[in-house]
């Protein structure tokens, strides 16, 4: 019974985590125990911790004698979390391309070709999870070879802490025009130029256009921020 429930719980908390990374449980939605436990045929219980497990996570707002929320957007928390991310994604961006030789080079490449041919969107519009995974494996390849174990950490750090920030910035922020493929590109040729200034702005402008587009979603309707 135990594993069971485990296998359960563990099946509400990816449900309803894909669905707050796709934008279906929109930020400050709540998230009421009767409604999802009938929804996806398990105990309230089960619901409870897979929605406790999701605020550790920083998913999920949890208020006493209020219940559970999806998280809103913490404008201050995203300019920080943003402006933390360029100074110190684009320092070791730089040592990268320093310190990379042929093998780092044919690792990015190698990373971006694999990026290059996942679509981001389902045929459906749903957002494709794996081109995140994709995604995230093509920054690590970038930075790789910045010979600083620290400094990669800090940066992979950051850039875990603005998952969910990355993953709304379609649904929530509506940035559907944007040609996520043509900056990776530009950042690749430049890389491969060996081009630092040109990388690091590429890599700057690549970071805040994420965040813009939730800034102009905040301002459009302030009750998606805290």
């Amino acid at each position: 019974m135990a594993g069971e429930k485990a296998t359960r719980g563990g099946m509400v908390h990816a449900r309803i985590r894909e669905e707050i990374f796709q934008g279906t449980l929109a930020p400050g939605q709540r998230l009421r125990l009767v409604e999802l436990a009938q929804r996806f045929a398990v105990s309230q219980s089960v619901v409870r911790e897979a929605l406790t497990r999701l605020s550790e996570q920083g998913l999920v707002k949890a208020v006493p004698q209020q219940g559970f929320s999806v998280v809103t957007i913490s404008l201050r928390d995203l300019d920080e979390l943003t402006e933390a991310r360029i100074e110190v994604e684009t320092l070791v961006l730089r040592r990268a391309m320093e310190r990379g030789d042929l093998r780092w080079e044919a690792s990015v490449v190698a990373a971006h070709h694999h990026l290059a041919g996942v679509d981001a969107v389902r045929p459906d519009g749903s957002l494709d999870s794996e081109w995140f995974t994709v995604h995230e494996h093509f920054h690590h390849a970038l930075l790789s070879a910045c010979g600083n174990a620290r400094l990669l950490a800090v940066a992979t750090g950051l850039r875990e802490e603005a998952t969910l920030y990355r993953r709304w910035s379609r649904p929530v922020g509506h940035d559907t025009e944007r040609d996520v493929a043509a900056e990776h590109q530009d950042i690749v040729d430049a890389v491969l130029r060996r081009d630092a200034d040109a990388a690091a702005g590429l890599l700057a402008r690549h970071i805040d256009r994420t965040s813009q587009a939730l800034r102009t979603a905040i301002a459009k309707d302030p009750a998606t921020t805290a």
